[in-house]
């Protein structure tokens, strides 16, 4: 530490004689740091990441998903989605990544858990502060002797001193606590890879919803449009007498019931717009140019489906429950060396002078270095139940990474169990949709030909209104299941370039 100043007369100049009178004090107290911290250990257990579940499928022995629809072991694309072929689902879901206020709200986080762990590395050095002070000052004559040099009674005093202060590491209680803050941004880190998955997984569930609702709009509005072509056969057919007003006043009731599922559906429709504007960081009023009907949507050519042993590494909630394991095994070690002596080097040194001038000339220079070591005796059990406290935090992180991970195993066996449903119910719903329109079909021509009741032609229309509905569903049903298979895996964020656990500043 020089300081900036310069003796206005014709001596060697204030820096060059700061430098020599504080080299010696400084570069002995930089020799006990130095040896200080290579004779220092680290206290506590040190962390071992937990073992893989001993389990090698997702479901039980002899019912393994179809090889022709899974690649197990095949890796997860960075961009899933694209899987779909839907352009306008590609970009919303770049938009969403590029404005939504959850996924920058977790990339701050992150950024705020980089900067404390970079703030308690400062602890593993020395803390210097550099200290001037100048004053006036009389002294009583007729009390005191004048405490200046020249005996003046009025006197002005100039101090320039460095103070340096270092807290020995020596059980390693500090690297412990920087290691639990470096786990903890590797958490937060994979909460914000959590938060992208849901993000991309809540857009893209969001535009089959859309498309489901239009599916079953446009199908309730075939059935309304065929059954008002039927009540204008009845009409005709009342208005000639042979049916009564009674038969025809039934499939007005019936037209009017279809035409009520209308408004339900259509609220719904609003709704998932508003979602998929909020989701990409809009609001609702700046509409989605883009709309999404079934047809939007391609099945992808094969799914590929991680092996039991790599879904721990890529799940991101997995992984943030592993780093906060290793966090609180890291607070075992803080706690244990806090039951340790705390050992302190301090130190200063610098010069008093009447004059400015005067600094460091010879005479005017002090200088100190002190040690303390501070082991506590009795605090009434206060440390040695915070490190019982430590300790039982670390096996309730284990227990909870362990459900964490059994609910990751399960996400996937419930994804692949519905998946399985999924295709027997489309090809069901399919069927039976084309069972309903044939009949209605025939029922429709029969009516027209007087040749059948009222009451076969209403059942044949609610046939065809939920057959059209189930199917619908049931298309989207798949496509969303796929959409939870790819988030259950984990995303495929380590195939994304710019996804960094621990981004350069």
């Amino acid at each position: 530490m020089a300081l900036i100043l310069w003796h206005c007369g014709g001596a060697r100049p204030l820096r060059q004689r700061t430098r020599t009178a504080l080299q010696s004090p400084l570069r002995l107290f930089a020799v006990v740091v130095a040896l200080s911290m290579v004779a220092s250990c680290t206290v506590g257990p040190d962390f071992k990441a937990p073992d893989p579940p001993p389990v090698t499928g997702y479901l039980p022995a002899g019912d393994r998903p179809p090889g022709r629809i899974y690649a197990p072991g095949a890796d997860i694309p960075p961009r899933w989605w694209e899987l779909f072929r839907s352009r306008h689902l590609n970009e919303l879901i770049e938009m969403g990544i590029g404005h939504n206020a959850d996924l920058q709200a977790a990339e701050a986080a992150v950024r705020v858990a980089q900067a404390n762990t970079l703030a308690q590395r400062g602890a593993l050095f020395p803390q210097v502060a550099a200290n001037w002070n100048s004053s006036r000052q009389q002294q009583p004559t007729a009390t005191l002797a004048s405490n200046a040099a020249s005996g003046a009674s009025v006197y002005s005093l100039h101090t320039a001193q460095v103070t340096v202060a270092y807290v020995l590491d020596v059980w390693g209680g500090t690297r412990r606590q920087i290691e639990s803050l470096e786990a903890l941004t590797e958490a937060q880190a994979f909460q914000r890879e959590g938060v992208y998955l849901t993000l991309t997984a809540n857009i893209a569930l969001a535009t089959i919803q859309e498309a489901s609702l239009r599916g079953q709009i446009a199908a309730t509005r075939r059935l309304i449009g065929l059954q008002t072509r039927l009540l204008g056969i009845l009409r005709r057919q009342n208005s000639l007498g042979q049916i009564a007003l009674p038969d025809v006043l039934v499939q007005e009731t019936a037209l009017a019931q279809a035409r009520l599922l209308l408004p339900p559906l259509e609220r719904q429709l609003d709704q998932q717009r508003h979602l998929l504007a909020t989701l990409t960081g809009r609001f609702p009023s700046e509409e989605v140019a883009a709309s999404f009907r079934l047809g939007s949507f391609q099945l992808p050519r094969q799914l590929p489906l991680t092996l039991p042993a790599d879904l721990v590494c890529q799940r991101p909630d997995v992984r943030a429950a592993e780093a906060a394991v290793h966090a609180s095994n890291a607070q075992i070690g803080v706690a244990i060396a806090n039951r340790l002596p705390q050992i302190t080097l301090s130190g200063n040194a610098g010069s008093t002078a009447e004059a400015v001038s005067h600094l460091f000339a010879p005479g005017t220079n002090f200088w100190m270095i002190a040690g303390n070591a501070l082991q506590p005796v009795f605090d009434g059990g206060t440390l040695r139940y915070k490190q019982k406290a430590a300790e039982e935090a670390w096996t309730q992180s284990v227990a909870q990474y362990r459900s964490v991970v059994l609910v990751a195993f399960q996400n996937v066996a419930d994804v692949l169990r519905a998946l399985q449903a999924d295709a027997r119910a489309l090809s069901a719903a399919v069927t039976a949709e084309q069972a309903a329109s044939r009949s209605l079909d025939l029922v429709r021509r029969q009516l027209e030909q007087g040749q059948v009741s009222l009451p076969i032609l209403l059942n044949a229309q609610q046939a065809y209104l939920q057959t059209s509905l189930a199917r619908v569903q049931a298309e989207a049903a798949r496509l969303a299941d796929i959409v939870a298979l790819f988030q259950a895996l984990g995303g495929g964020w380590w195939n994304r370039w710019e996804a960094t656990i621990m981004p350069p500043d």
